[in-house]
């Protein structure tokens, strides 16, 4: 079978199955797209990643519409925010959406990370925004999405997950673990007590420092 980009279908299928490696999906959880010449790749809808092959990968056009399934399979019923984050921010070409437990935690309270670490600011801000819930795989959903994303490159979903978008697929999972960590730190911190955030002022030098270092520079 001739695939269409086949190297970048092999990447989108590496990245799917990282994630379940580092521990931030499980099963089917959660979903990976790519930008491509032609439109986007997105991983399909309800197959576990262990069972995943190239040809599983579905390309979509612009407008939601499959171009090439050669499979037969469907795209993840999240494609919406995938299309529209990668519509409306070109400075991103991966998204990685997961359920990782320390950020879904803190999701289901519908709360945003705030700065209690300097890592926070990989995300793009002093704090790590929190989308309002909305049915998954809707348009509110991507609505939401989009509005917590302003500005950053992550982002939670409440009773949901977490999001990450970035310039390549390694970089967006390199924030989501990151994410993930600083999560659980938070967690940590707040069963011990009430942690000391760091100030404004301090999050924006750690800010400026990112725009060159570290695996969200130039990220958005």
């Amino acid at each position: 079978m001739s695939l269409s980009f086949p190297s970048e279908r092999h990447a989108l299928l590496e990245a799917a199955l990282k994630m379940a490696s580092l521990g931030l999906n499980e099963g089917a959880a959660g979903n990976v797209s790519l930008r491509v010449e032609e439109g986007i790749l997105v991983t399909p809808s309800a197959l576990p990643y262990d069972e995943m092959g190239p040809a599983d990968i579905v390309l979509l056009d612009w407008e939601g519409e499959t171009l090439d399934s050669p499979a037969g399979r469907k795209p993840t019923s999240e494609w919406r925010f995938h299309r529209d984050i990668l519509a409306s921010r070109p400075e991103f070409s991966a998204v990685a959406h997961c359920h990782s437990p320390f950020a879904t935690t803190i999701a289901s309270w519908e709360r945003s990370i705030p700065a209690v670490h300097y890592m926070i600011a990989l995300a793009g801000g002093n704090d790590i925004r929190c989308a309002p819930y909305a049915t998954f795989g809707t348009q509110a959903l991507s609505d939401a999405v989009l509005g917590a994303l302003e500005g950053r490159r992550a982002c939670l979903m409440a009773n949901h997950g977490l999001l990450s978008a970035n310039r390549d697929l390694e970089t967006a999972l390199a924030v989501a673990l990151e994410v993930e960590q600083l999560a659980a730190a938070y967690l940590a911190a707040r069963a011990a007590g009430e942690p000391v955030l760091l100030d404004d002022g301090e999050m924006d030098r750690v800010i400026e420092k990112f725009r060159t270092y570290g695996p969200g520079a130039g990220g958005g």
